[in-house]
């Protein structure tokens, strides 16, 4: 079959094939697409190419380092090959290929989040594959034995860490709520802070300006206190919009709450999460809410009954599990972003003891997220109603004997869910005695304050606030 395709006399074959093989060398090619489906809007997308990567790091791995060396076969002989498509000869092992591997762990990775997007790279990486043998690099066994390491590699990853989609619930109709169309943004109060989201802030003020021209921006100074302004705020506008992240928006939420009057979310922040939620990915998106009159009722969680929060509250140190994870996922893909950090967690941070209810919990990780979250575990993805009435919590015991390694051998095959160290319940108010002394607690990501005695409870659809509502 080498010698077939080598002796094949095809222009398409001497134009094509060495240029697709140089292109998927190092997985240049595979790494360019998912940058692309990297900052595309659809999450499908994005997870996409997560997981793709993460196939292509494991794949090249047990590839180039493990099955390389157990086979050790020799290249093949590439007298016959013509010389428009020679490419220089690799001096490792020649079954399996590698770029196989990582084309088809890639292509089938993609398709485990988005079918669609898996079934249109197949061709591709299977083009990649017959230009491994039309170059001379390797026979069509290790294209084939690539292929099927490439491909077992992603799809034993989709049973390890499940697609989002197995967990995803179909979502409901939102609360929608009659609100008047604002065309031109009248009665609309936008607090903004230039210094969000590393700087952009002013940006999307100067873009309301422009889209919104009867709406007033506030911009917050150094030294203003952004509870005050928001509250200040709020007692002038019929509309009160936030432009920041979304400790921010938590801080706009209580204001807009305790005068009756709708919010809309301005994204602004790193990573904005409850916009999203919201359908409000970008200014342009909140805009068209605010000019069309898209608004929804949503449930807003409150702590110890004064402070608001819009995605979730922790205690222990979830703070620090997700900034070490929100540090690999664009290199290793969220699920293995996540293992890391809950090692790093694990092994490093001081747990905490807690009485929950009726019950005593030493837990390095808490967690109570303002309605329920699709995924079980410690990386919990979207919301699919914001207005279901429950907290969502989530803890992980530490406390019985070998409670580490047996959390560590869970999270590794994607069972944390079904061990009795992992506890989920979905409750309409829950209170947190910390047993040691007072104990930090971040709300949407800042850690707020210190307490001993933490009540959270549920203001069912308490808050109106503009969006679209629809999430990929």
């Amino acid at each position: 079959m080498f010698l077939a395709v080598a002796r094949t006399d095809s222009a398409v074959l001497d134009a094509t094939m060495r240029r697709l093989t140089i292109a998927a060398s190092f997985s240049r090619l595979w790494f360019g697409i998912a940058a692309i489906l990297g900052i595309s809007r659809v999450g499908s997308a994005q997870r996409a190419a997560a997981r793709g990567v993460a196939g292509i790091a494991v794949s090249s791995l047990v590839t180039n380092q493990v099955a390389k060396r157990i086979w050790g076969r020799r290249r093949p002989v590439t007298d016959a090959v013509p010389l428009a498509r020679l490419v220089p000869t690799p001096t490792s092992g020649s079954m399996p290929s590698g770029h196989s591997a990582s084309a088809a762990a890639f292509a089938v990775g993609v398709g485990v989040e988005n079918r669609g997007l898996g079934l249109a790279l197949a061709p591709l990486a299977a083009a990649v594959g017959v230009s491994r043998v039309a170059t001379g690099a390797h026979y069509p066994g290790d294209v084939v034995i690539g292929f099927a390491t490439g491909a077992g590699i992603a799809w034993g990853m989709s049973k390890a860490f499940p697609p989002l989609s197995v967990h995803r619930e179909r979502a409901p109709e939102p609360s929608w709520v009659d609100v008047p169309p604002r065309p031109d943004g009248e009665g609309v109060v936008l607090v903004v802070n230039p210094a969000s989201g590393g700087g952009t802030g002013s940006r999307l003020a100067d873009v309301v300006r422009r889209r919104l021209p009867a709406a007033r921006v506030v911009t917050l100074g150094e030294d203003d206190d952004l509870t005050a302004v928001v509250a200040d705020a709020a007692r002038e506008a019929e509309v009160l919009a936030i432009g920041g992240g979304d400790g921010s928006i938590g801080a706009a939420a209580t204001a807009a709450r305790a005068n009756g009057i709708p919010l809309a979310v301005v994204p602004g922040g790193t990573f904005n999460h409850f916009a999203k939620d919201i359908g409000c990915a970008t200014v342009h998106d909140t805009i068209r809410a605010i000019r069309e009159g898209r608004a929804a009722a949503v449930d807003l969680a409150v702590l110890n009954d004064e402070t608001s929060f819009v995605n979730n509250a922790n205690i222990g140190t979830y703070p620090q599990f997700v900034r070490f994870r929100e540090r690999y996922d664009r290199r290793v893909g969220k699920p293995a972003a996540s293992l890391i950090a809950l090692l790093h967690v694990l092994r490093r941070e001081r747990p905490v003891r807690l009485r929950i209810g009726d019950r005593e919990v030493t837990t390095s990780m808490f967690f109570i997220g303002a309605s329920t979250y699709e995924t079980p575990g410690f990386a919990p993805a979207h919301r699919p109603h914001m207005d279901d009435g429950v907290l969502d919590v989530r803890a992980l015991d530490v406390g019985p004997r070998w409670a580490v390694p047996r959390i560590m051998l869970a999270a590794l095959t994607g069972r944390l869910d079904r061990t009795g160290l992992y506890r989920q319940d979905r409750v309409s108010e829950l209170e947190v005695v910390a047993l040691d002394g007072p104990t930090a607690v971040a709300l949407d990501g800042d850690v707020r304050t210190r307490t001993d005695r933490a009540r959270f409870r549920v203001d069912h659809r308490a808050l109106t606030v503009y969006g679209s509502f629809d999430r990929d």
